[in-house]
């Protein structure tokens, strides 16, 4: 597949590279975003729906240029973020889009087709082949037929995107060969790669001999993976630190009886990829009517702010960054104002540490099964290697300094590591 690209189409960001022929070196995709430019490229979308000549029309952006839209908006539109959790539905075929209905492959096309394009302008040449990265377990997979369902429809968006020929590869192992591109001795290597909806595990032999000789099915020892990454800690702080504000745990009017607020709203603010179907007719009347019968009014009037102003970028931001001040400090504080809304909140890293003490034991115990299904023990393991976000939180890292020491703990391009192992994956085929 001489001249393809590697895209990491991830849940929260995306980036694209490609292979630097007659090298181990990887040259990445840069996006002009707000004055400057960036290799991580938000897997959002922004529509609008303008009226033209006495018509209707729906206008998108992605990425960095759907934040700059959403960012100086005059009008609501609507924001939509993590669009590859919903690829493992088979009930979510569909969403309205301004009274039209939209497939998801049609979305999840729109943000490829730009990374598509982008690269091309860069790189100077029409694009139609892509090694993509796809999770060893995506979002909502219960069985091995709900990952492949899920690649099904991920393959169909490259398609529409104008992707001639896709090959996937799973994003641990494109990060083992990022790592592998550094070596100078041959390695047995255990990959976590930390995205926003899975955490991906993968144990590999590495190093010069393998790429001398050529790989082999052997070298790869096993995968795993469990839908718990960067959201399920996102979801944890939005619960704790933004509903309270918001009106969970509240209490309303029902006929002759005081009944807590529903709960199920809450539930859906904590997922970036429902939030913005929130904003539906009927969710929009039932919160109103919530309103009118709530003890507390305003709360659920800061809630209902929140949905239709369509915050949810905002929140992200607000979550995003508590988030990393807890990687590096003790405590951080929690702040989403808008001049109507305004949270302000102090967050413990021990308490944040025990709000995601059950994501964070799926995650161990995924490691865990992966050495046992292996049969490696953590003394056999050369080097350690973890990237993405979530791979900065101080608790996800002691998972692995407690099995194999700190010493052993390497990382590095948290955010274009799989990219740019895909691009080297698309230069060996």
């Amino acid at each position: 597949m001489g001249g393809a690209v590697g895209i990491d189409f991830g849940t929260t960001n995306s980036s694209i590279a490609r292979s630097i022929p007659g090298s181990s070196a990887v040259e990445l995709v840069r996006f002009p975003f707000l004055g400057a430019t960036t290799e991580s490229y938000r897997s959002l979308l922004y529509l609008e729906n303008t009226r033209q000549q006495g018509k209707n029309r729906l206008i998108s952006w992605t990425g960095p240029a759907g934040i700059e839209h959403y960012l100086s908006r005059e009008t609501t539109g609507r924001l939509i973020q993590s669009l590859k959790s919903f690829l493992t539905s088979r009930t979510l075929q569909t969403t309205e889009v301004f009274g039209r209905r939209v497939a998801i492959e049609d979305l999840i096309a729109r943000i490829l087709r730009d990374l598509r394009e982008a690269a091309e302008q860069q790189f100077g040449a029409a694009i139609t082949s892509a090694v993509a990265g796809r999770p060893v377990r995506f979002v909502g997979a219960e069985t091995e037929e709900d990952n492949l369902y899920a690649e099904r429809r991920l393959r169909k968006a490259f398609q529409l995107a104008g992707f001639e020929t896709i090959q996937f590869e799973m994003e641990p192992v494109a990060a083992a060969h990022y790592y592998e591109s550094t070596l100078q001795r041959d390695e047995l290597i255990l990959i976590g790669d930390f995205g926003g909806g899975t955490s991906d595990f993968s144990l590999m032999h590495v190093g010069p001999t393998i790429r001398r000789r050529g790989r082999t099915a052997a070298d790869l020892l096993g995968n795993a993976g469990v839908a718990v990454a960067g959201d399920a800690f996102d979801a944890k702080i939005v619960r704790n630190l933004v509903s309270p504000y918001l009106g969970s745990g509240t209490k309303m009017r029902s006929v002759n009886k005081i009944l807590p607020v529903p709960t199920w709203v809450y539930a859906k603010l904590e997922r970036w990829h429902h939030l913005s179907f929130l904003k539906a007719k009927d969710t929009m009347n039932m919160l109103a009517s919530v309103r009118a019968e709530a003890l507390e009014p305003q709360k659920i009037e800061a809630l209902i702010h929140l949905v239709n102003e369509d915050l949810g970028y905002y929140l992200h931001q607000a979550v995003q960054k508590t988030k990393c001040d807890l990687s590096m400090e003790t405590a951080a504080r929690f702040r989403l104002s808008d001049g109507f809304l305004n949270v302000d909140a102090v967050a413990e890293r021990s308490s944040f540490e025990s709000w995601i003490a059950l994501e964070l034991a799926a995650i161990e115990g995924c490691v865990d099964s992966l050495l046992q299904a292996s049969g490696v023990r953590p003394a056999d393991v050369d080097m350690v290697f973890l990237t993405g976000g979530s791979s900065f939180v101080p608790a996800v890292r002691r998972i692995f300094e407690r099995r194999f020491g700190a010493d052993r703990i390497r990382s590095g391009n948290e955010f274009t590591s799989v990219a740019a192992g895909l691009a080297l994956k698309a230069n060996e085929s």
